[in-house]
């Protein structure tokens, strides 16, 4: 009989963990995607069941109030979904006009929570935060994705816990093979994100098609010449000469070789053969 007990009370300390378990999931949720906050010039919708005469459509004011039948003015901005309809329903309770009031809060056009998108993107502009667990690469797919004029890395500027708050994001390793989305960050509310142009390289003398063309990684003076069409039938290898601004402001020549790597904003130029 003792043994059957100890059994007994064994099981029921192991449901209450997993009852514990279970509990403390949606809170980690929650934490790790926060609820969406109202905010000025959001435009709701509020329904209160079995009331139709207090069903109102309004835009959240820039102070974050809204003037509610019986209520007069309640402030939401910056409260949750959730506890908005609270706090309407308890106002309706406290105040004796229903009995027992079920709000329900509907987000028709978000306003409030914004987000820009600048630089070399296809729809720069400034983009609504219409989910909470809104990361910076969808951001970038509102805006058109990058531009083919756009560079690999964006920064991302705004504030975090009232600090200034900036990250610098290397967009093909958020989409490498390990699945390293941990840059992918969430986005916040008056977030900028900056695309900066691509790196170039300028190519220009003997060579089939001269000009400016963006700068791969890792890009060796052999592949620069490949884009270019290659050498022209006047071209020498010999005569291949990479103009570079150093530190200083000063612009370098060197003699390089074909497995050279080049750099943002070097200039490329290929002599003509004298034999």
């Amino acid at each position: 009989m003792r043994l059957s007990r100890l059994i007994l009370a064994a099981a029921l300390g192991l449901a209450a963990l997993g009852a514990q378990a279970q509990a403390g999931a949606p809170a980690a949720a929650a934490a790790t995607s926060p609820e969406y906050r109202l905010g000025a010039g959001d435009v709701i919708r509020i329904v209160v069941y079995q009331n139709p005469d207090l069903t109102l459509e309004t835009r959240v004011s820039e102070t974050g109030i809204v003037s509610f039948p019986l209520l007069g003015n309640v402030r939401i901005g910056g409260l949750g979904v959730g506890a908005a309809e609270k706090l309407i329903a308890d106002g309706l309770k406290n105040g004796n006009f229903v009995k027992q009031p079920q709000v329900t809060l509907v987000l028709l056009q978000v306003k409030g929570n914004q987000a820009s998108v600048l630089g070399q993107v296809n729809r720069p502009g400034r983009f609504p935060i219409e989910t909470t667990d809104m990361r910076l690469t969808d951001l970038l797919a509102n805006a058109g994705g990058v531009a083919t004029s756009g560079g690999d890395v964006v920064v991302l500027t705004g504030t975090r816990d009232g600090k200034p708050y900036r990250l610098e994001v290397d967009l093909p390793s958020v989409f490498a093979a390990d699945q390293n989305r941990a840059n992918d960050v969430l986005i916040q509310n008056g977030d900028v994100l900056w695309v900066d142009r691509a790196p170039m390289v300028y190519i220009y003398g003997e060579v089939q098609r001269p000009g400016p063309m963006r700068l791969e990684r890792g890009m060796t003076v052999m592949q620069v010449l490949a884009s270019g069409g290659g050498l022209n039938q006047r071209g020498t290898e010999r005569g291949i000469r990479v103009h570079r601004k150093g530190a200083d402001g000063k612009v370098q020549v060197v003699q390089p070789t074909m497995d050279d790597a080049v750099k943002d904003g070097d200039v490329v130029y290929v002599k003509e053969s004298l034999f």
